[in-house]
């Protein structure tokens, strides 16, 4: 047996090639025997590098374990029409070869076309429809995140690089802060359990202000536990304000659309919930200076107010002395000011007076000649002055005076007057008469 060994050791340097050449030789086995290829799939953890070149798996959307790597270079990518997506079926055209640094199948893509979602994202877009319809991601609701915490939480997997990234950058931005880690499951069937039991104590418990759910990126079925509708409605009913930094910046799922915040990457959602120390201070810092600043700006006013009030003040007799001159001076000019004003109103009297008189004699001439007109009208209407022309005034018994001859009456008895008497008289007969116009 040994020696049959030790005779296949000694053939094999004849017949063995370099690893590099190898590849070489299978690589371009596939190119002849397969030539171009169009293969059918689902994108699997599509990135994009900044250089423009894509990267991405292709599956079977009915769960085969199989997975073929992909390269699309920046020339044909520059070319699509449309976004891919994680979970989109897709028609790519390429050349099959072998990836040299890694020794792996992959598939250099020249054309891509898309064939419709596969059944995760499909799943995806109804799950987010319905809890959309349900208010779940409503914009509203959402609360702003403290400022300035005073404990943190994170709720990741303790086995994970996401829950390093997060712890790291916290301790760089506020090392004063305490940070307390939620353990659970991020991929699994597991998983979803987890994190509701990781929020609902975080909750309990209640001794963060933030709360940080995190993991690091992945294929959309590495994601799937943070689209199930049981986190989403944990994160929504979590009294904490909540940023949700899961995957990296292309990766979406429904715990991020539910959050009160969503971070691009963990590393992004440790520096929204927490603010950078040094920044803290230097801003209380400038604000201290520019305190001290205008305290010392009000005592130099104040100073120089008081300064000027200072040189404005005398002494006390000095003041009074001002003072008694300042109400001579005052009590002066008020008694000229009256015997002014005195003197103008008795000259507007005097004037007035004059001006009065020849009205008042104007009016008085008027009022004596009214007068005089009324005396002569009341003297011609004096009865005394008609007796005295022969006529008398006949009155009856009780007084009343009979102007009419069928006011008498046969044996009454009236009186007649004069001017110079009177007499009583019974009427024997009366007869009238016509009245003359």
């Amino acid at each position: 047996m040994n020696t049959e060994r030790d005779d296949a050791s000694h053939a094999l340097p004849a017949r063995a090639i370099g690893v590099a050449a190898l590849l070489l030789a299978a690589s371009d086995a596939l190119q002849t025997r397969l030539g171009a290829v169009v293969v059918q799939g689902e994108l699997s953890s599509f990135t994009r590098a900044a250089s423009g070149h894509c990267y991405f798996n292709l599956k079977d959307s009915d769960g085969a374990s199989a997975v073929l790597r992909c390269a699309m270079f920046r020339r044909a990518a520059q070319l699509l029409d449309f976004a891919p997506r994680d979970g989109q079926q897709v028609e790519v055209r390429g050349r099959i070869g072998i990836y040299e640094p890694r020794g792996e199948l992959q598939c250099i893509v020249e054309a891509m076309l898309p064939q419709g979602a596969g059944s995760l994202y499909e799943l995806f877009l109804r799950q987010k429809a319905r809890l959309e319809a349900a208010g779940l991601f409503d914009a509203a609701r959402k609360r702003a995140l403290p400022p300035h915490p005073r404990a943190i939480g994170v709720v990741s997997s303790t086995a994970g690089a996401a829950l390093h990234d997060v712890l790291t950058t916290l301790a760089r931005r506020a090392p004063h802060v305490p940070v307390v880690v939620y353990p659970s499951a991020v991929q699994g069937a597991d998983a979803p359990a987890q994190l509701v039991q990781a929020l609902q104590q975080a909750a309990q418990r209640a001794e963060v202000q933030t709360l940080i759910v995190c993991r690091g990126g992945g294929s959309i079925e590495d994601l799937w536990a943070f689209n199930d509708e049981a986190v989403v409605r944990a994160i929504v009913a979590c009294p904490l304000p909540v940023v949700c930094g899961v995957g990296h910046e292309t990766d979406v799922t429904l715990a991020d659309l539910a959050a009160d915040v969503r971070a691009p990457t963990p590393t992004a959602a440790a520096e929204l919930a927490a603010p950078r120390r040094d920044d803290e201070l230097r801003r209380v810092s400038e604000r201290g200076r520019a305190l001290v600043a205008a305290g010392q700006r009000h005592l130099l006013r104040h100073a120089q107010r008081l300064d000027v009030a200072a040189a404005r003040l005398a002494s006390p007799a000095q003041r009074l002395a001002e003072q008694r001159l300042r109400n001579d001076h005052l009590a002066q000019r008020l008694v000229l000011a009256m015997r002014q004003v005195l003197h103008a109103r008795t000259q507007s009297l005097a004037v007035q007076a004059e001006r009065l008189a020849p009205v008042a004699r104007a009016a008085w001439r008027l009022r004596d000649q009214a007068l005089q007109q009324l005396q002569l009208r009341l003297a011609a209407l004096d009865p005394q002055r008609t007796l005295q022309r022969g006529y008398a005034w006949v009155t009856d018994e009780h007084g009343a005076v009979i102007t009419q001859a069928a006011a008498l009456q046969r044996g009454q008895r009236v009186n007649a007057v004069w001017a110079d008497g009177e007499a009583s008289a019974e009427v024997l007969a009366v007869r009238p008469g016509k009245l003359t116009g």
